[in-house]
């Protein structure tokens, strides 16, 4: 049963929360945003309304969490009152309590979130590594993992690119995820995906290992400017092959664009418009182009500090075991589980959570 001192920790985390929320920081924001959002010019320029309606609304649900935090431990403090006077209301204080400790426990993942892009949307890029077909068998999978994780979170996912394999699984997928720390969840993700098991395409049933790499990079906020020369791409058009929009295989709507200088390629043929596809396209280069640049200058301040750089999207960081035994283990946080088959269907909070929590004690 609840107890007394369960009230003061609780109320200690409550506090806690008000200071990591920044809470009287987030109001005075919100506030300069509403006279903003006031102003009678304010949608002249969309774009901008819509960045500014987008950070208010992030600025108005983290009040609205913390004051919903207030408002649960009230109602717990209430259920101990009537627990000590009846203790038919002893179950009742536990739930509270429990409930509280739950919600507590979700808003300090999200202050971990802090970094420049952490709060907006993802760009992720799966595609097979070593193996052959069973590597886009297993890029397959992953897509399907991370579609229904997508969905558990209640986050918004458009399917920029789709290529199927050559008679099984998938050559490459491009996701954008549209959600509250989508980026900042999801760089978890971001490296080399281990896959053992029994081949469904071996005939002598012999154990396979094969690979995928996961990619993740933020959606660039507009008021991030990249300054793409149109000289330096190639732009291509070709049919649409994969599942997608209302043009697929009825006209040439998808898109390839090539950036000469890096040889970075980019492609999208699930919006219903070659113009629409040429846009998302044109996303995911600036979010790697940007992420390039990144790259290099702390390459280049490591080099002045004398520091070793990690390649941390080349290195393998999860492995999945279906054979000889079940286990999924992240080999960065430690975090392992058996029931495999629940991790493959996106239940993948315990992972994704355990990375985040050893990043920040780390």
């Amino acid at each position: 049963m609840a107890e007394h001192k369960d009230i003061e920790a609780v109320a200690d985390r409550v506090r806690a929360a008000h200071d990591f929320l920044h809470i009287d920081d987030v109001a005075e924001e919100l506030a300069a945003l509403d006279e903003e959002v006031a102003r009678p010019d304010f949608w002249d320029d969309p774009a901008h309304a819509q960045a500014v309606s987008k950070r208010a609304s992030v600025l108005r649900d983290t009040i609205a969490e913390y004051d919903q935090a207030c408002a649960m431990l009230d109602d717990f403090a209430a259920a101990m009152e009537l627990a000590a006077e009846d203790e038919d209301f002893a179950a009742e204080a536990d739930d509270a309590f429990s409930a509280l400790v739950v919600f507590l426990d979700k808003l300090e993942v999200s202050s971990w979130f802090s970094d420049r892009f952490d709060a907006g949307d993802a760009i992720m890029t799966i595609n097979p590594g070593s193996g052959g077909l069973e590597a886009q068998d297993w890029t397959e999978m992953l897509y399907r993992m991370y579609t229904r994780y997508v969905e558990s979170k209640g986050w918004k996912l458009k399917v920029l690119d789709v290529v199927p394999g050559e008679g099984i699984g998938l050559d490459k997928a491009v996701l954008q995820v549209e959600g509250r720390n989508a980026f900042g969840m999801l760089k978890s993700e971001s490296g080399v995906h281990r896959l053992v098991r029994i081949s469904p395409t071996d005939d002598k049933k012999r154990r396979h290992t094969t690979f995928a790499g996961v990619e993740v990079l933020p959606v660039l906020p507009d008021d991030i400017e990249i300054d793409v020369n149109p000289a330096d791409l190639r732009i291509d058009v070709y049919r649409s092959s994969g599942p997608g929009g209302q043009c697929v295989n009825t006209t040439d709507s998808a898109v390839r664009i090539t950036h000469l200088p890096t040889g970075i390629v980019v492609t999208c043929q699930n919006e219903k418009s070659q113009l629409q596809n040429k846009e998302a396209a044109m996303r995911v280069l600036k979010s790697k182009l940007y992420e390039l640049e990144e790259q290099k200058r702390a390459e280049e301040l490591a080099e002045l500090r004398g520091e070793r750089m990690d390649n941390s999207f080349g290195s393998q960081i999860r492995n999945y075991v279906l054979y000889p035994y079940q286990m999924v283990k992240d080999l960065r946080s430690g975090v392992e589980t058996g029931n495999v088959d629940a991790v493959l269907d996106g239940d993948l909070d315990e992972f994704v959570i355990g990375y985040h929590r050893w990043r920040v004690s780390s």
